[in-house]
């Protein structure tokens, strides 16, 4: 069992941290060029990802990590050292990657990439792009704080009990004394 919940830990940690990575990528090297002068802008990025876009990339990323963090909040919940960072991370990944995008990004993604050109104003295309940007700042923390608390996690499965090379004289009394084995 101790290697499953440790195989969960760094796949779900891998994952979390190549979501971050690719918000930041888009962030930095998709969004100036995308959102840079709308309605043009949104014109050349819709020519340019024919081939693979985020939306290519995503959803299958995101349906991994859901299904690997149930299955590890499951397997974890009894680790108190562990358990609270595993949920905060799963929380915190529904809440910012799929209810936020939901709610705020998919409206404004089908206003600016799938609705016909010419559909919408170069105001209304305007202002739907700076509501995406701004709120693109909210899915870069929640990011963040998914793959830290991941991190966190598995750093702290690594050191406890049982693990390779680690033994309880090696650590902290308090937290050796609040693990059970698995």
């Amino acid at each position: 069992m101790r290697k499953l919940v440790t195989a969960l830990l760094i796949g779900l940690t891998v994952a979390t941290t190549i979501s971050f990575g690719a918000i930041l990528g888009e962030t930095f090297l998709l969004y100036p060029n995308i959102f840079h002068d709308p309605p043009r802008s949104l014109v050349r990025a819709r020519e340019f990802m024919v081939e693979g876009s985020p939306s290519d990339f995503f959803p299958p990323l995101g349906f991994l990590i859901i299904l690997t963090g149930t299955v590890t909040v499951l397997l974890t919940r009894r680790r108190r050292t562990i358990r609270w960072y595993v949920i905060g991370a799963a929380v915190a990944y529904l809440c910012f990657e799929l209810l936020f995008s939901m709610v705020w990004f998919w409206p404004r993604n089908e206003i600016m990439f799938v609705d016909p050109a010419g559909k919408h104003s170069a105001e209304f295309l305007r202002a739907t792009a700076r509501e995406f940007v701004a709120g693109h700042w909210a899915r870069v923390a929640g990011g963040a704080l998914t793959a830290g608390l991941m991190f966190t996690a598995l750093i702290r499965w690594l050191r406890s009990p049982g693990s390779v090379g680690v033994t309880t004289v090696e650590r902290d009394r308090t937290t050796a004394s609040q693990e059970q084995p698995l």
